[in-house]
């Protein structure tokens, strides 16, 4: 079976490095990022979104946003075009579930089935294959799928139809955006009160308040370490998609409009590639104080 996987940026690459490793034979395409190690590992390359369904069955995208969706599978040599009948698209980009569907219904009449199939965990559980999968769609080509989505990942869960996967993502984004924003608050109040933050951290990880955010995200603000593994300027389009889907559906979320509004904050100040754990650098200002591992 050949798969096509068009995106390979700090997410997609390792997924389909995954895919390669797993026996499975890629095409591979990317208009921006450079493609070398992936085809030194025995993919194949394509020049167009167009070339990469012409020669797949099953064409994987992993793009930022909505419409770099939408260009790639309607625009110019995109997939529509060189999609056959019966191929199945597998976006498992974080895009507004209204164009899951939009782009849905456009591949239905062509014959091309589609699952939307967002990710959870970041660059370290991308690289591990142990990526929370949510899926929108079909229950039979989501079968047909699942032992590709199962490389990538260690939980593979069909939600509902299209566009389900992508609503269940932005559920969990508000979840990580809150939890991180609660975070930041609580380990600056501690340490501005003359705490230790890692005996704080040691102190509450594994009762009720610990979450895998936390033991995730904390070691790395008491080292200093924002590196990305999840950018804000990704944070903020997610939210951004999880306010407009609010809004259509008449559902308040004033807790993510103001996580939303400190994560815009923080790209005016510059650190729109930093990692999404910086929403604690908007407090530390605010409160003159660093969280910051305290050493002998």
């Amino acid at each position: 079976m050949r798969i096509g996987f068009i995106g390979l940026g700090i997410m997609g690459r390792p997924m389909a490095k995954n895919l390669l490793r797993a026996g499975y034979s890629l095409v591979v395409y990317d208009k921006t990022a450079p493609v070398s190690d992936v085809l030194s590992l025995g993919a194949e390359g394509a020049a167009s979104n167009r070339e990469v369904a012409s020669r797949c069955d099953i064409i994987i995208t992993m793009l930022p946003n909505s419409p770099d969706v939408y260009e790639a599978v309607l625009g110019v040599d995109g997939i529509a075009f060189g999609a056959r009948d019966g191929s199945i698209l597998v976006d498992m980009s974080s895009i507004a579930p209204a164009v899951s569907r939009a782009i849905s219904g456009e591949l239905q009449t062509r014959g091309v089935a589609m699952l939307d199939a967002p990710v959870s965990g970041g660059q370290p559980k991308a690289v591990d294959g142990t990526l929370a999968i949510m899926v929108g769609g079909d229950p039979a080509v989501f079968e047909s799928v699942r032992p590709i989505l199962e490389k990538m990942g260690s939980s593979v869960t069909l939600i509902g139809p299209v566009g389900s996967g992508n609503t269940a993502k932005l559920a969990n984004q508000i979840i990580v955006a809150l939890n991180i924003a609660a975070i930041s608050e609580a380990f600056v109040l501690s340490t501005r009160a003359g705490l230790d933050p890692e005996v704080v951290f040691t102190a509450i990880k594994d009762g009720l308040a610990g979450s895998t955010v936390m033991n995730v995200k904390v070691p790395s603000i008491l080292d200093g370490n924002f590196e990305p593994g999840f950018r804000i300027q990704l944070h903020i389009k997610d939210l951004v998609n999880a306010v407009d889907t609010a809004h259509d559906l008449g559902v308040p979320v004033p807790l993510t409009d103001h996580v939303l509004e400190t994560l815009r904050e923080l790209e005016r100040e510059g650190l729109g590639a930093a990692d999404h754990s910086a929403i604690i650098r908007y407090y530390e200002e605010l409160a003159h104080t660093e969280v910051r591992r305290r050493h002998p």
